[in-house]
């Protein structure tokens, strides 16, 4: 039996099987194929979303109905974080070896048995218990998504594709908060976790009828380490086992590191402002509503939408316009621009307006600001999340699944930190001191972006963890 020691992606030197040719890779599916595939990885993107927003508004009601404190139920929130860490991570790395459909095959069930497990929880244990299952199952299709379109698109067609992906699957933080409050409020939040272990069987079906491997031909681990075994013994191999954590041996990348920091830093504005929302804009313009509540999400993720809509025909744009100005050399950093400004002013700037508005201004004036704010975080964090997740598709291509699932494991249990202190610094320091230290977070990693743009390709070369060419796009 093979074990994780099996090489991932390593190259059989002379067996021409395995060599997959880049002129028809990208040949496989005809037009109207991929944008199916996009509708069915998409489909499946916004489960993770619904998983996370439809919890949120139901805080005080679960905290009521299990006896306990509302921050005692938002460590249910960083928990799965976590999970969603490891889930990605997991994902990943059987992703490359055996492929995108058969994760998607394994990982919706989990979400399915971890919502029915939350719907019936009695207890904060058996809370966090479920709830770690559930986002353990789901956080893999935000992975394999990105993964899928990196299969199917060539360079010069990926920002747009991204664009279509992001601009789908961030429907849900606009609508999974609602559709959370608006149940939790006229039924029961255990209403709607039940309602999201049906969605899981249904997608489950669905990608099982319809969702094709998209893989390139002989990239898989399992392609390589059959070739292998067939040459040396005649028999074909088990199961394999896999080390998930290996996949953080990727962050040794200062590249691969700095996106990740870069990324968690602007996804942390967005929470620092959603997870408290209840006892912020909640408490401060008297909403107690969790269905008006809910309400109040949907500015940020029209914004994420919004955002994701702009963003990727402009990165494709740049790298277009500005391969072409080095006379067809390709720089993969020049994705990365379109990242500048919406990261140097929109995320910071919002967060810090949103902090003082809560504090200073009431009344209707003071809860449109407030407003107007989330929509202007949600707008810059995917103008910023975009073409970095881009990006990293560029650069590692046949592993991007492998470096999105890394990226996202350090970022999950950085948000997963920062979520679970947020509350208690809200408490104690106060909401524009709070919101102002994790501006300031937000424009120091600036300075990592700016680094990664003008030395790419010296920090790519300083440590090499399988960084493609343009040969390989």
């Amino acid at each position: 039996m093979s074990t994780e020691e099996t090489p991932l992606l390593s190259v059989l030197a002379g067996n021409p099987s395995c060599q997959t040719s880049t002129i028809d890779v990208y040949s496989r599916f005809s037009t109207r194929r991929k944008k199916v595939v996009i509708g069915l990885v998409s489909w499946c993107g916004l489960i993770p979303f619904f998983v996370n927003g439809t919890f949120t508004p139901s805080v005080p009601q679960i905290a009521s109905d299990l006896n306990t404190t509302g921050s005692v139920v938002n460590y249910a929130i960083s928990v799965s974080w976590i999970a969603a860490s490891l889930g990605g991570l997991i994902g990943g790395a059987y992703s490359t070896f055996y492929g995108r459909r058969i994760i998607y095959n394994y990982s919706l069930p989990l979400v399915a048995l971890g919502s029915m497990g939350v719907a019936i929880s009695q207890n904060i244990p058996m809370l966090l218990c479920w709830r770690f299952l559930q986002a353990l199952g789901a956080s893999p299709s935000q992975v394999l998504g990105a993964g899928v379109i990196g299969d199917i698109y060539k360079l010069e067609e990926r920002g747009g594709a991204m664009a279509i992906f992001f601009a789908t699957i961030l429907v849900g933080p606009s609508l999974a908060p609602v559709a959370g409050g608006w149940v939790a409020f006229y039924y029961s939040w255990r209403i709607m976790q039940a309602s999201l272990g049906v969605l899981a069987i249904l997608s489950y079906f669905v990608m099982f009828v319809f969702f094709p491997e998209t893989s390139h031909p002989g990239s898989r681990g399992i392609d390589k380490a059959r070739s292998q075994c067939f040459n040396q013994s005649g028999r074909d191999i088990g199961f394999v086992f896999l080390n998930p954590l290996r996949l953080m041996l990727l962050l040794r990348s200062p590249i691969l590191l700095s996106i990740s920091v870069i990324l968690s830093a602007s996804v942390m504005t967005v929470f620092v402002m959603l997870v408290p929302l209840v006892y912020t804009v909640g408490e401060r313009y008297n909403i107690s509503s969790e269905a008006l509540v809910g309400l109040c999400f949907l500015p940020t993720g029209l914004g994420n939408m919004a955002g994701a809509i702009v963003v990727g025909r402009i990165s494709d744009y740049t790298v277009v316009q500005w391969r072409r100005k080095r006379a067809g050399v390709w720089y993969p950093e020049d994705r990365l621009r379109v990242a500048i400004v919406p990261a140097a002013t929109l995320v910071p700037i919002s967060l810090i307006a949103f902090g003082l508005t809560v504090r200073f201004i009431d009344g209707t004036l003071g809860l449109t600001i407030c407003l107007f704010c989330l929509f202007l975080n949600g707008l810059g964090a995917e103008m910023t999340f975009g073409p970095c997740a881009a990006y990293l598709v560029d650069i590692m291509q046949s592993r991007s699944a492998e470096a999105l699932a890394a990226n996202s494991g350090l970022r999950s249990f950085i948000v997963a930190g920062g979520i679970a202190i947020v509350l208690p610094m809200i408490n104690c320091f106060g909401i524009v001191v709070t919101n102002s230290v994790f501006a300031l977070v937000a424009w120091l990693t600036l300075i990592l972006l700016c680094v990664v743009i003008n030395y790419g390709d010296r920090l790519r070369a300083w440590v090499d963890v399988g960084f493609v060419s343009v040969d390989d796009n």
